[in-house]
């Protein structure tokens, strides 16, 4: 499962090709949306509560240049029985419901079956509150990725064999307890389609190439509130100065 970067899609390839025993080089430019969407496999028990968010800013427009592409899978069809069951009693006792084994093993393999035979670069990720803490060194990590596989648990949580035999890693996105993984699934869906190429309309946003800093815009006062008066000098110097020395004090 090594990772694919897709950071090169910026870059010029070089290409070689025979003609007539001679060695002709050619340079390609690798456009974004062409060489293939990134697609977030989202298995979840209601996809409807997140489908409208995918869709919408710049996620939404990302989808609409094929730079990412959105597979929501609903977990009720792959349920047991003929009411689709897909959860049960804990084993050893406990409250509340476990998300079964099965059902999950069957929607990952429907998406493998769906992506089988291209080469992808595929990661399955489990939410947890047991996984490794999510950060922005992750979500570029996971950007190099041409298929994420997100598992959102639900209820009391999910069958401990699908940690350990289905998904890649576990994933928590912070010191707190919710009721489902879509929430999280979403955070990181949007924090890694940040790192792929044409999905910002620039190539950082002010946040990630600078760090985090005060910032303003129109009008340059609002009844007594005023806008520092180094950010509209237009010395830009000063103004790199001055959101270095803010973005120290606010750290200290």
């Amino acid at each position: 499962m090594t990772p694919v970067n897709h950071l090169a899609s910026l870059s010029i390839l070089r290409g070689i090709f025979l003609f007539g025993g001679i060695t002709r080089y050619y340079n390609f430019v690798v456009v974004p949306g062409i060489m293939g969407e990134m697609t977030f496999h989202i298995i979840t028990l209601f996809p409807e509560a997140i489908e409208q968010y995918l869709h919408s800013s710049i996620l939404g427009r990302a989808e609409k240049k094929k730079i990412i592409k959105f597979d929501l899978i609903n977990l009720r069809p792959f349920g047991l029985g003929k009411h689709k069951k897909v959860d049960d009693r804990p084993f050893g006792g406990g409250p509340g419901m476990v998300l079964h084994v099965e059902p999950i093993y069957k929607a990952i393999q429907k998406i493998r079956t769906k992506i089988r035979g291209r080469k992808s670069k595929t990661r399955v990720i489990l939410f947890s509150t047991r996984g490794k803490v999510f950060n922005q060194k992750e979500a570029k990590k996971l950007s190099r990725y041409e298929h994420l596989i997100f598992i959102c648990g639900r209820y009391e949580g999910v069958d401990e064999r699908v940690a350990k035999y289905i998904a890649d890693e576990e994933i928590s996105i912070g010191d707190f307890v919710l009721s489902g993984g879509e929430l999280p699934a979403l955070i990181v869906t949007e924090a890694v389609s940040r790192h792929l190429p044409g999905v910002l309309g620039k190539t950082e946003s002010l946040e990630e190439k600078n760090g985090s800093f005060p910032t303003y815009t129109r009008p340059p006062k609002f009844k007594n509130w005023k806008v520092p008066e180094v950010l509209i000098s237009g010395h830009h110097e000063k103004i790199k100065n001055w959101r270095k020395g803010v973005k120290t004090s606010h750290r200290s």
